[in-house]
């Protein structure tokens, strides 16, 4: 936790509150104390300095108890629930009562202490208090409203931020039993005919579940690792395959420390192997390029259709979460374009990676 957002109890209270807050409502209040130093000073030298500090800690006093009465007591309880009236009348009372006590330790200062001012004008000292009173009180409201607002869009910051997380989770979740299938089933078939390319694909297969299992789980990960996932992918659909596919991936640039959220290339690779490559009995082929540049990864994958496309057949959910996934981790920084013609399916991926 943050040191500004750790709580203190307030004094002769139960209440706690955050240490910026605190700090905000005692810049505030020391600002307050020094115009009143600064606007009463003359009466270090007519009255003397007790009578001064006095006359400084009760205005400051008194503003601050009819401030928190008001955000802590009136503002609630009755402005933020529409009883307007009920609201004004009581921060008019509290001004008043403000007034009354100001108003006798002037008639002393005044009156008594300093001499007597038969020509004081009591109407413009009671104005000039109200006033001013409700301008200090008035300042308050909006320093209290705007501290709420930000935390609040703070609360729902985080409360967004942590539903993004949650659903990428989700996806990704999502991502790995549906490659899983894929490869578990391929290798099936190379057992079936007893290949002697089984165990290579079982090596291949154990440094993605690694890969899979400990490193995609991170928010980023280093775009080398990323890529070196895809290949072994790639490698082991051209086993599945055999020699009547031509698969070629090819890689310009260097990944330079670079990262990028995981999983988020596999999916154009996958799709185009399931719904391109694997449904074809004849020859087929899948293009791929990637394009590292120093803050953009760029990957176009094209392949060839099957002839004859079968009704019914079941759509894959890896473009559509590849989809939502970008969006949620890349909003406005990608771009995922699709072309699906009539003999071959093209999809191309941008993601900007500068922060």
């Amino acid at each position: 936790m943050d040191f500004l957002d750790r709580r203190i109890k307030i004094p002769l209270s139960n209440r706690t509150i955050p240490i910026k807050y605190a700090l905000v409502h005692t810049a505030y209040w020391v600002l307050i104390t020094g115009f009143f130093l600064y606007e009463k000073r003359y009466l270090i030298y007519k009255a003397g300095l007790p009578y001064f500090a006095a006359c400084v800690t009760i205005r400051v006093s008194l503003l601050i108890g009819i401030a928190y009465l008001n955000l802590h007591y009136f503002l609630p309880r009755y402005l933020l629930t529409g009883r307007y009236l009920r609201y004004f009348s009581l921060v008019l009372l509290s001004i008043f009562g403000y007034l009354l006590v100001q108003a006798f330790y002037d008639y002393i200062i005044y009156g008594f202490v300093i001499a007597p001012t038969q020509n004081r004008n009591w109407i413009e000292t009671l104005s000039y208090n109200f006033f001013s009173t409700l301008w200090y009180l008035g300042l308050m409201v909006p320093l209290k409203l705007s501290i709420d607002w930000y935390e609040q869009q703070r609360m729902l910051q985080k409360i967004t931020v942590e539903k993004l997380q949650a659903e990428v989770n989700f996806l990704r979740s999502q991502v790995n039993p549906h490659f899983l299938f894929n490869i578990l089933n391929n290798l099936y078939a190379l057992t079936l005919k007893k290949s002697d390319l089984a165990p290579d694909m079982v090596l291949k297969l154990s440094d993605m579940m690694e890969y899979m299992l400990y490193d995609s789980d991170e928010a980023r990960v280093p775009l080398e690792k990323e890529i070196s996932y895809l290949q072994n992918y790639i490698e082991l659909e051209k086993i599945r395959c055999g020699d009547h596919s031509n698969i070629e991936l090819h890689i310009y640039g260097n990944p330079n420390g670079q990262e990028i959220a995981p999983l988020l290339l596999l999916p154009l690779v996958e799709n185009a192997f399931k719904h391109g490559i694997g449904k074809q009995t004849g020859k087929s082929w899948l293009h791929g390029t990637l394009t590292l540049n120093p803050t953009k990864v760029e990957m176009t994958v094209e392949n060839n259709k099957p002839p004859i496309h079968p009704k019914g057949q079941k759509g894959g959910i890896g473009l559509a979460n590849l989809r939502k996934r970008l969006e949620l981790l890349y909003p406005g920084q990608y771009t995922l374009q699709t072309e699906d013609r009539l003999e071959t399916y093209k999809a191309a991926l941008s993601i900007s990676l500068s922060d």
